[in-house]
């Protein structure tokens, strides 16, 4: 995929590691650079079969602050929300560096998280998603926005 610019994928308070394995699979096939979580740990899951650890890398912030200490320069903060006043995936434009934030299924993303975002999106829906599945799809719509087709498939 020839694509200017990058994108990052991450889990705020993450409740289960069984979802973080399945989006780092997602996050690796569908281009991420890397994938992150805040406040929470990870340890290797079943769900991750194409060892994506071993082909983009998890980074660990104790905090949303340690996050927002060290984002790349020039680099958006897209919050993934159920929120009234989030834009609807499908109208949103991907900024060419971008870090998506996703909430824990089970409370989302708190409202002095979303103040600093510089989005907030939400896809279709009347209830929250996997966070495996969210994520997956927030980076397929990028995919297919900002390089016109999906990257060939890495599963070998």
């Amino acid at each position: 995929m020839n694509v200017e610019g990058y994108c990052a994928i991450g889990v705020f308070r993450g409740k289960t590691e069984h979802n973080l394995g399945t989006l780092w699979r997602s996050a690796y096939i569908l281009g991420a650079a890397y994938i992150f979580t805040v406040d929470h740990r990870y340890k290797k899951q079943a769900s991750d079969v194409v060892k994506a650890w071993a082909r983009i890398p998890l980074f660990h912030y104790k905090s949303f602050d340690d996050l927002l200490q060290n984002i790349p320069h020039d680099c958006r903060l897209v919050g993934i929300e159920l929120t009234d006043d989030a834009l609807m995936l499908d109208q949103f434009d991907h900024p060419k560096r971008a870090i998506y934030l996703l909430g824990a299924e089970h409370e989302g993303l708190p409202k002095e998280i979303l103040d600093q975002c510089h989005y907030v999106i939400k896809l279709a829906g009347n209830s929250s998603l996997n966070v495996g599945v969210a994520g997956s799809i927030v980076m397929h719509d990028r995919a297919l926005k900002m390089g016109g087709s999906l990257p060939p498939n890495h599963i070998s």
